[in-house]
């Protein structure tokens, strides 16, 4: 059994509290971890002596964070590692739709290469689990899936994968039903879809496939809805109903949910009433132009997660793959200026998981827990999430899967 020391770590101990109970900094102390078999074996106080002859390694009085998961990102059609290329003007999504009939077989060779160097990206930024979505269409087949299951192969050792079988040119309108059975029978995780009502034009009918071979393969799903206003909370709901009847609790992620963005606060309470009795999670980019209701529907019990999307492709220039980053643009979005609410977002970029409760009790990490983690140059969460502070290592399963102590980065 291998064991590794990490020495001086900052972990954070709780939150320091005014007369009035308003959280105005965040106590910390300096501690020693052992990792072995991928997880925390011990945690003892910087004092401590560690046994002679064990292997060290240094983590200088740095902040350790959870690792972060990037829940939404198209890994398999990307500019990114190749040349510089800003999208088209589009009028909707039936425009790139279109695009993408020529422009997948053209980028097909390089959707390996590429997908790996997003991944080398993110793994520097501190994320070590990647959901993707993958096309699954009339053009490429299932040649995307294939190849992603390669990349995911590759770097088992340094990050978890899953993969979204994605009908991106519509389940029903792309008559991709049976090829999505054949990405889920191949190894895809989940099922996905798309606007059942704008692209597939059939939202009884695209739901209830969706849902059908989430059952037939026990599987969860994952649907892309940009829908917005009345359209859009509609489908939410009859996919509520339908997973509730299909008994996939826990089990399905709404992608994006641009509709929830259109509801007041009675209406949105009470979906996300439902939509936490169900287990149903939301996925989102957090929009610049339209402000969503996340953290309603998180203090409500709803697990909602962060995605870059792309980093750069036919859809949009400006992913950095830097899922601090992510968390930082919820927090200006939410004007979160205060050291509670700052600390407190990153649980969106870490599947829920936070060093303290919002209570101020020490949650993170624990004995016993996966030693996967983020070694950031702050003082506190609050400031790395404030100020998008440097990551000097990842660790993931107990191994350092990157490291910039060694340079001046």
């Amino acid at each position: 059994m291998k064991e590794i020391w990490v020495k001086n770590v900052v972990l954070e101990t709780g939150y320091i509290f005014d007369e009035q109970q308003t959280v105005t900094g965040t106590e910390t102390g300096e501690f020693h971890l052992c990792l072995a078999n991928g997880k925390i074996k011990e945690i003892i106080t910087a004092g401590s002596k560690i046994e002679n002859g064990a292997e060290v390694f240094d983590a200088n009085h740095t902040l350790a964070l959870p690792a972060f998961a990037e829940m939404h990102i198209h890994l398999d059609k990307t500019y990114y590692g190749g040349k510089w290329k800003a999208p088209i003007l589009a009028e909707n999504i039936f425009s790139r739709i279109e695009e993408e009939q020529t422009l997948l077989l053209e980028q097909l060779p390089y959707v390996r290469e590429r997908a790996e160097k997003i991944l080398e990206l993110e793994l520097m930024y501190g994320t070590t689990f990647v959901r993707s979505h993958c096309n699954v269409d009339q053009i490429i087949g299932s040649q995307h899936i294939e190849r992603l299951q390669q990349v995911f192969e590759s770097y088992k050792h340094k990050l978890e994968g899953e993969i979204v079988a994605f009908p991106q040119h519509g389940l029903l309108r792309s008559e991709s039903v049976q090829l999505v059975k054949e990405a889920m029978r191949n190894g895809a995780n989940l099922v996905g879809g798309v606007d059942p009502a704008t692209v597939d034009e059939d939202i009884e009918k695209s739901l209830s496939v969706m849902v059908d071979i989430a059952v037939q393969f026990n599987a969860g799903i994952d649907l892309h809805l940009h829908d917005r206003g009345h359209l859009g909370i509609f489908t939410m709901k009859r996919l509520a109903d339908m997973v509730e009847d299909a008994n996939l609790h826990k089990k399905v992620t709404i992608s994006h949910g641009f509709g929830l963005a259109a509801l007041s606060e009675g209406e949105a309470l009470e979906i996300a009433s439902r939509f936490s009795g169900l287990g149903i999670d939301i996925a989102s980019t957090a929009p610049l132009d339209f402000q969503m209701p996340l953290s309603l529907l998180k203090s409500q019990g709803v697990d909602v997660y962060l995605g870059n999307d792309s980093i750069t492709d036919h859809w949009d220039p400006f992913g950095t793959g830097d899922m601090l980053e992510k968390a930082n643009t919820l927090a200006q979005r939410n004007r979160w200026k205060d050291e509670h609410r700052l600390s407190q977002a990153i649980g969106y970029i870490t599947r829920g998981i936070t060093p303290l409760s919002k209570e101020g009790i020490q949650a993170w990490p624990k004995r016993g827990v996966e030693a996967s983690f983020v070694l950031a140059d702050a003082s506190c969460t609050a400031e790395a999430v404030a100020r998008r502070s440097k990551r000097k290592a990842v660790f993931y399963k107990g191994n350092v899967v990157h490291e910039t102590f060694s340079c001046q980065c």
